[in-house]
């Protein structure tokens, strides 16, 4: 099994979209893969998105894959995750795509 990256907007929506990163880990976890979540990282710069980008990108790059939710097009830091993973060589699919087996 893979080792993913949950990657998905945050900004503006409620409660970061919280709820949809640990679902989506949740259900990953379920059928055997190991999990990078970015909502449960800390930011080491407080008040600076920065820091939250940091902290995503070093997870990012210990994984083999990327999940990504729902409109994530719409935000700047997953279309940055996205960019480094395609350029990494990663996998990137939707979430669905990884939850019924066809990623």
């Amino acid at each position: 099994m893979s080792t993913i990256y949950v990657a998905g907007p945050m900004t503006g929506i409620e409660e970061f979209n919280y709820p949809a990163f640990r679902e989506a880990a949740s259900a990953l976890r379920a059928i055997g893969h190991t999990v990078e979540d970015p909502s449960t990282n800390t930011n080491p710069t407080p008040d600076d998105y920065h820091g939250w980008l940091r902290a995503g990108l070093a997870q990012l790059i210990r994984c083999d894959a990327v999940a990504l939710l729902p409109g994530w097009e719409a935000s700047g830091g997953a279309r940055l995750e996205v960019n480094v993973a395609a350029t990494l060589g990663l996998r990137v699919a939707p979430l669905a795509d990884w939850i019924e087996g066809r990623a």
